[in-house]
């Protein structure tokens, strides 16, 4: 055996050997690395050709052969990537480094609070039994006050640094301890890949909420970028400096007043007078801390149209990590004097998850945003600077809030209304957008900018949705040929109502996505609505609308968001300083703790807002104690929408946009009517469109045809209750859907796996024809099993794929069609289950 072994030894020592001597290696020398260094920058993976054409030209390379400079290139290659790699590896690492640490603090911290929690458990535990009379007080009060003189003298910097000292330690002990009570934020788990720990008060004073993340700038520009909170709080309206000194020990103190927007018309703005202390810890941290200050501020009293609201010990934490970045504690705590506005929009101003949403978390993703700007991971569209667009979603924020407050000093000033107060119009005469337009080309007639506004009430409606649909199903709400009366005298820089020409528009409208934040939460786009002239000679001229639209709060697991639909008209090369005149919708979460709905008001799905004002508490607790379990979420819905005018035009604008504002209400709520769950239960879906059987009739008819013509049953449930049936075919996993028996078939019902795999809603369904969806495959497939269908009464389709009415490609293993009889067995429609089925 061993004696036949030798060859084949000697001969896989040969083909080593053999191997080794055509790839040996090669020692090169620093020139010819250099060149070949040059070559690899311009192109890493070279070609046979370009090989030989790189040693013909570098005579200090014809030494090497091609095979040689190949293997070159792919270490090369080699080398870059494990070097890529290497250094991702290592960012990971820092990441999860600092995660974990501030993973062990924040465990650290709960571990304070259940011992402290515990202490107060026993020590009440043993009052009680100590004490049978006595009544102990066993409320705890999270928040650490610190009585204040009033402060006439505004310039004592001892009186100052001694608040200042006093707000850091509050503040400390709220980012880093157990001064308040802090629960996890709903929908915001903690993690490394996470967006970070977000906490909101439980059972405190005010409303509070707090986040932890890691951001990966250094702790001087994340101050720079905090304080600068016009930049990334929307709601901000106005902040101001009075008075900044140093406070002795390196850092500074100011003494400012701030400004916020009410969120809809019903509500007035809020103000604050506050101190903010920036300083330094022993440990290298940055803290940027602030409280609201006694004494009202430098003319004593809240601004016109504001309530003085108060900010408890509130700020930031910022502390540099090890390798780069920053660890950042951001704690908000707001007295928002919930007592100055109705009782219906109360849970918006005792709601922590709003202070959450809005402060909070905005402004970790707006550092975060920078962050990723900074480090060249956001890519644009349309060639613009990350600022730039930036800067228009601000605007567009910004002068859709201040069409909704109108504010006496900015020249708003309020119409006299024609008796029926659902519209607020409101003018402003001191904003003439055509000379801002085109100075050049301004009309000597004055003029002015004209805003027409409404609330309403929604009732169980999900804001994202909402607005989603909205965004997407333009054509249900709005009016085109209002669309281009105000892009026109945009564009044109004149205010010619009248003489608009008369244009057509086909209702299609192309969107072009512009730029996203990086949490997705917010996105800005171009929407161009497609117009058609009359005339053949008017043909020539350019009909289009665009629009600059900006939505926000998409995301229907964000606890307490706002959902926004903003937009204006633009020209089609908007500059960086175009004009923008906005409008849009803005959908409130209202989360109240109890639930405070009136019989009266369960009845209607929509309502104007202002009427339910009126509504006393005692007719509230009596339908809260009639309907205790028909409690749902309620939002409020404002809309705004702003024209230019000229003087002689302002009446004319004026009817205009009061009638155009009531035509969007009610298509709305005929909207809202559409996308809000059955009455029979809060888990069931929407009734079918109007001119259907009922939904439980419905429901009956696709369940008992199915079972006779395929022999099994489609939905499986011991309860034969029609709201049972109703609700499991609602929530089947398939896609079930049913279209008309007409020459071109609609659908006209579908469950929720179908209304999300089609990407649309109930009331856009039926614009949804059968051959639309299928690709040609899917429907060859289907008019060869159509008469199979008709005759024997059910039919399989193959695995294929289809569209949604947003053009994503869904594919599915299977679809099952089958004829639905309605009443005397005759055919109502026809039904499809989409097997399994997956966005590709």
């Amino acid at each position: 055996m061993a004696m036949a072994m030798v060859p084949h030894r000697e001969s896989c020592n040969g083909d080593i050997n053999k191997h080794l001597d055509a790839g040996k290696y090669v020692r090169y020398t620093t020139e010819q690395v250099e060149a070949l260094e040059r070559v690899y920058a311009e192109c890493p993976k070279p070609s046979s050709m370009r090989r030989q054409q790189l040693i013909r030209e570098c005579p200090i390379l014809s030494n090497i052969e091609p095979k040689q400079i190949k293997v070159w290139f792919q270490n090369r290659r080699c080398r870059e990537k494990q070097r890529k790699e290497a250094s991702r590896l290592q960012t990971v690492n820092r990441k999860l480094t600092a995660m974990n640490k501030l993973l062990m603090e924040e465990n650290d911290r709960l571990q304070k609070q259940v011992s402290q929690l515990v202490y107060e458990n026993g020590y009440m535990r043993q009052q009680l039994q100590n004490a049978s009379v006595t009544t102990t007080d066993t409320s705890c009060e999270s928040v650490v006050t610190t009585s204040q003189q009033t402060l006439r003298d505004f310039n004592n910097p001892a009186g100052l640094l001694s608040i200042a000292e006093e707000t850091l330690a509050e503040f400390l002990s709220k980012a880093t301890g157990t001064a308040v009570d802090w629960v996890q934020m709903p929908g915001m788990k903690p993690g490394p890949d996470s967006f970070g720990i977000v906490a909101i008060s439980h059972s405190c004073s005010g409303v509070a909420a707090r986040a932890c993340g890691l951001v990966s700038l250094e702790p001087t520009k994340i101050v720079e970028i905090l304080k600068d909170r016009p930049a990334w709080f929307r709601d901000c309206r106005s902040l101001e400096v009075f008075t900044m000194f140093p406070a002795g020990n390196g850092g500074t103190i100011e003494l400012m007043y701030m400004q916020i927007y009410a969120p809809t018309t019903l509500a007035p703005a809020r103000d604050f007078w506050t101190i903010r202390y920036t300083t330094t810890l022993e440990d290298g941290s940055l803290v940027v801390c602030e409280r609201s200050l006694s004494g009202g501020g430098p003319d004593g009293s809240p601004a016109p149209q504001s309530v003085r609201a108060q900010m408890l010990p509130s700020g930031y934490l910022i502390r540099p990590c090890e390798g780069g970045g920053s660890i950042i504690h951001i704690v908000d705590h707001l007295d928002l004097e919930a007592w100055s506005v109705p009782e219906v929009l109360r849970p918006l101003y005792e709601s922590s998850k709003v202070v959450a949403q809005k402060m909070t978390i905005a402004a970790l993703r707006h550092i975060r945003q920078i962050a990723q700007e900074t480090s060249g991971e956001v890519v644009y569209g349309l060639g613009r600077q990350p600022a730039v667009l930036r800067t228009f979603s601000q605007r567009l924020s910004r002068g859709f809030n201040d069409a909704i407050n109108s504010f006496n000093d900015d020249g708003w000033s309020v119409l006299g209304s024609d008796g029926v107060e659902d519209v607020i119009i409101a003018i402003n005469t001191t904003k003439n957008m055509a000379a801002h337009v085109s100075p050049a080309n301004a009309l000597p007639m004055p003029g002015g900018i004209l805003c027409a506004k409404a609330s309403m009430l929604l009732q169980n409606v999900p804001p994202a949705l909402l607005v989603r649909f909205l965004r997407e199903h333009r054509s249900e709400w709005a009016d085109y040929n209002v669309d281009a009366y105000s892009a026109a005298s945009m564009k044109a820089g004149s205010y010619a109502f009248q003489g608009l020409r008369p244009t057509r528009f086909s209702g299609s409208q192309i969107i072009m996505p512009l730029a996203h934040t990086v949490e997705h939460e917010e996105f800005m786009e171009v929407i161009r609505l497609e117009g058609h002239a009359f005339t053949q000679e008017e043909a020539v001229l350019s009909r289009d609308i665009h629009l600059l639209q900006l939505c926000s709060g998409m995301d229907e697991d964000a606890v307490g968001a706002f959902a926004e639909l903003v937009f204006a008209p633009i020209d089609e090369m908007f500059p960086d300083d175009a004009p923008l005149l906005p409008s849009g919708f803005r959908v409130i979460p209202l989360d109240s703790k109890t639930c405070e709905i009136q019989d009266g008001l369960t009845a209607h799905r929509t309502l104007d807002l202002a009427s339910s004002l009126e509504a006393g508490s005692a007719v509230n607790r009596a339908s809260s104690d009639t309907f205790p379990s028909t409690c749902s979420p309620r939002s409020v819905l404002t809309i705004a929408f702003q024209f230019p005018y000229e003087i002689h035009l302002r009446d004319s604008v004026a009817t205009m946009a009061r009638q155009y504002v009531r035509s969007v209400v009610s298509s709305v709520q005929r909207v809202a009517l559409a996308i809000t769950p059955s009455r029979l239960g809060s888990h069931m879906g929407p009734k079918p469109p109007p001119g259907s059987p009922e939904a439980l009739t419905l429901t009956r008819w696709i369940c008992q045809s199915y079972s006779y013509h395929l022999g099994v049953e489609l939905l499986t449930s011991d309860s034969q209750t029609g709201d049972s049936v109703l609700k499991l075919l609602w929530h089947h996993s398939d896609a079930i859907l049913c279209c008309s028996l007409k020459s071109l078939p609609v659908f006209t019902f579908a469950n929720q796996a179908g209304l999300n795999m089609l990407e649309t809603t109930l009331v856009a369904l039926q614009d949804v024809t059968l051959d639309k969806i299928f690709d040609e495959s899917g429907r060859k497939a289907l008019c060869s099993e159509f008469t199979k269908i008709m005759q024997q009464g059910y039919a399989y389709l193959p695995v294929g794929t289809c569209l949604s009415t947003m053009g994503r490609h869904v594919s599915y293993e299977q679809v099952i069609a089958w004829k639905v009889l309605g009443e005397d067995d005759t055919a109502h429609c026809l039904a499809f289950a989409f097997v399994n089925w997956t966005f590709v």
